[in-house]
């Protein structure tokens, strides 16, 4: 399907039917194939023009990796509540396109100073450090103009919803606030001591509200009612907290080949984990608390809702 085509037929039902590694990996490719039609040469309706260094910034960054988590929820999501195929994939698309900015603002020399992201050189070391900045910039301002186009969600009162609920999640009482919550953390703007309760807020903010929006935005795209959103907020909420937990486990245990990334850098940093917190078998036991609560979010909806709590186990499980 491409970039140019909408459809409001449901996501196909039987796709909880797949292995769920071969479902991650279809979802993947069909959201490579949507940002890559995104991120072409092709003017749109408004745009005087689409400056060539800046595009092909633009695709280092976001093209050609990462396992799209985040689309991948929010498909699954909608396609469990029978909702629009297109809606969820643009849904999942703007949100994809705020985790890859956040990356590349993240891995600037005054922020986290990475050279590496997904086994290549990170965006201001392939091009330069104005070019990373602006390409952040144009890749954030993008996830909301397709959030917001009515070609992939026609119905004005979920493009409202999807609009408000990335703002927040990414904002500052969202990603941003805790990205500056974690730098606080090294010490930067002065000595602090993070308590446990005090790690789980900055990472529910800079990690998680992300990730439990992508579950949120499948839920508005799929027509959830009250009772079911606030379930999958729920189940999105302790996902976040356990990606992040498994995060910081593999940044303490997997190689930097398999990261595709340099490891063993939050801890040099000093950055608050529940793993300096909680030491190792206490993080891992709290991820698989954390999955017992997706798990028993997801209850209601029985055999339908197979993909979503192996999207939990997989968080917990995956090495890289």
């Amino acid at each position: 399907m491409t970039s140019t085509q909408r459809s409001d037929a449901p996501v196909k039902a039987n796709a909880s039917a797949e292995p769920f590694s071969h479902r991650l990996a279809t979802v993947a490719d069909d959201v490579e194939r949507f940002l890559v039609a995104l991120l072409d040469e092709t003017l749109r309706a408004g745009e005087i023009a689409r400056p060539p260094r800046l595009m092909e910034a633009m695709r280092h960054a976001v093209l050609g990796g990462g396992k799209r988590l985040r689309p991948f929820l929010a498909i699954e999501t909608a396609r469990m509540l029978g909702g629009s195929e297109e809606g969820a994939m643009a849904a999942g698309a703007g949100v994809e396109l705020v985790h890859c900015y956040s990356l590349v603002h993240d891995d600037l020399p005054a922020m986290d100073d990475d050279d590496l992201r997904r086994g290549k050189p990170t965006v201001h070391k392939a091009y330069d450090e104005a070019t990373a900045i602006l390409v952040g910039d144009a890749l954030q301002t993008l996830a909301f103009e397709i959030t917001a186009d009515a070609q992939w969600q026609p119905d004005p009162a979920i493009r409202a919803d999807l609009v408000l609920g990335l703002a927040k999640s990414s904002g500052l009482g969202g990603m941003v606030g805790g990205q500056l919550l974690d730098l606080s953390a090294e010490g930067r703007f002065g000595a602090v001591s993070l308590d446990i309760d005090d790690t789980l807020r900055m990472q529910a903010m800079k990690t998680g509200a992300i990730l439990a929006f992508s579950v949120e935005a499948g839920a508005i795209v799929g027509h959830a009612d009250r009772a079911q959103r606030a379930a999958l907020l729920r189940y999105g909420k302790a996902l976040g907290q356990a990606f992040q937990v498994a995060d910081d486990i593999l940044d303490r245990e997997a190689s930097p080949e398999a990261m595709g990334k340099a490891t063993g850098k939050d801890k040099d940093a000093g950055k608050a984990t529940l793993v300096d917190r909680l030491g190792l078998d206490g993080a891992r036991a709290e991820c698989d608390r954390l999955v017992g609560i997706c798990e028993e979010a997801v209850a209601p909806w029985g055999e339908r809702a197979s993909i979503l709590r192996e999207a939990a186990r997989f968080t917990v499980a995956r090495k890289a």
